[in-house]
């Protein structure tokens, strides 16, 4: 395995083709990268390259799989219209059309977060979210990248210049009179894209304010990211790593909570040294680091993956946190397991480890309404069941209400569940009305 130069080089579409590992894969990877990668969003980087991907191996490596395209990523007709024009030399703006048709047929705005979009007066917020009462999410402009981008993104519309569903701010101002007015908000998550490709300065100028006396209702500070998989060199050996270092300390000696919410999808991503060392550093400023990832075909659906990773995650320190099924956007159907499959990896990976990794939740569907989690599949009176919860409500007094519903064994989704027991709605659906009209059922 090639030792990564720690000096970030980024390869997308464009330059892709002078990765020297390139030139021993087989063409027909070549081509799918070139046609799917014009639909999905495809960047990738050298320490991804140089100490994760095993490169003898391609046709089965989960980290190639997570970073370059794959033919089965996009339906086949879509495949093959994005083929045809490609090879027909179309005309630019006859090529932009049809990607544009095919991704808006992905369902870009997967969970209706457009819902979540709250106003300050009569100003739309498109950097934040609040869907649940204690938590704000933030987009800040200026993280809406990524050090690589993941090819399961729920988030993929951000980097495919989808400005209409772009959610994004730079004004930190609004953030604090949005703020000011909602005392009920305990937690700010800072995600994107991910902030951490922000420079250290700019990352300080959005959270300083928040370590006031004025944010004393401001408990905990998150920061979801990929970097510690895809570019750890963030926190060890970029020219503003020690500052970024000072800012988490600085916000752990104000008296506020910092977690960062990292994504890690296969134990791969914590075998390297880097990553030992980024993380090492990180806690030695007091701050936590919770994980998380979705169940992923060809990439760890395998109970003793997880198990593998919650272990090596609690060796190092980490907070095993949840576990997603994938959302319905984008390359679903490429990574999707029917729920009843999700719920019996969680299970047989969960029995596996000690307590100290069964901190995790899941499996956990961040739907429209809520995150609901599948406890089970049980039979009961003659019916066999999903059994199911709300972890976090869009309403919170939904949360932790057991309920029910049909079982489908090629459900993946909850949009393809009906409630059981000859009931007519779940439980939760009176409010459905109120979702679609008003965002916010806790105001």
């Amino acid at each position: 395995m090639t030792k990564s130069n720690n000096q970030l080089k980024t390869y997308t579409l464009h330059n892709y083709r002078s990765i020297p590992q390139m030139a021993n894969i087989p063409q027909e990877f070549i081509k799918d990268i070139e046609v799917v990668g014009r639909v999905l969003p495809f960047k990738t980087n050298n320490y991804v390259i140089d100490e994760l991907i095993d490169w003898d191996n391609i046709e089965t490596d989960p980290i190639f799989t997570l970073n370059f395209p794959r033919k089965g990523m996009l339906d086949k007709k879509h495949y093959m219209a994005v083929e045809t024009l490609l090879d027909n030399n179309a005309d630019k703006s006859v090529l932009d059309s049809k990607i544009l048709d095919i991704r808006l047929s992905l369902n870009p705005n997967p969970a209706g977060q457009e819902h979540n979009v709250p106003y300050l007066g009569e100003i739309k917020l498109k950097g934040i979210q609040h869907k649940y009462p204690e938590t704000v999410l933030f987009f800040p402009s200026q993280g809406q990248t990524c050090h690589a981008y993941c090819t399961f993104c729920f988030r993929w519309p951000q980097f495919s210049g989808m400005s209409g569903l772009k959610f994004a701010m730079k004004e930190a101002d609004l953030l604090i009179k949005y703020l000011r007015v909602h005392k009920e908000v305990t937690d700010v998550l800072f995600t994107g894209g991910d902030p951490m490709v922000m420079s250290a300065a700019i990352l300080r100028s959005y959270i300083a304010p928040l370590l006031s006396p004025e944010f004393d209702h401001i408990r905990s500070i998150r920061i979801g990211t990929k970097s510690l998989a895809y570019w750890p060199y963030r926190y060890l050996t970029d020219n503003d790593s020690d500052d970024i270092i000072h800012l988490f300390e600085e916000i752990n000696n104000s008296g506020k909570n910092l977690s960062v919410q990292a994504h890690f999808n296969h134990p791969k991503e914590l075998s390297t040294k880097a990553v030992k060392q980024a993380i090492a550093r990180i806690r030695s400023t007091g701050t936590q680091i919770r994980t998380q990832s979705p169940l992923l075909k060809h990439i760890n659906d395998k109970p003793e993956i997880w198990a593998e990773m919650w272990r090596k995650q609690v060796d190092l320190g980490c907070i095993p946190y949840y576990m997603f099924i994938a959302r319905d956007t984008g390359s679903k159907h490429y990574f999707e397991i029917p729920l009843e499959k999700c719920w019996n990896i969680f299970r047989k990976a969960y029995r596996q480890v000690s307590g100290l990794c069964r901190t995790v939740r899941g499996p956990s569907m961040s739907d429209h309404a809520g995150k609901i989690q599948v406890l089970g599949v049980q039979e009961v009176k003659g019916e066999k069941i999903f059994v199911l919860r709300f972890i976090q409500g869009r309403n919170p007094r939904w949360v932790d209400i057991p309920f029910f519903a049909k079982y489908n064994p090629k459900a993946t989704w909850f949009n393809q569940l009906e409630p059981a027991f000859g009931e007519e709605k779940f439980f939760f659906e009176e409010d459905r009305y109120k979702i679609t009209t008003k965002p916010f059922l806790f105001e």
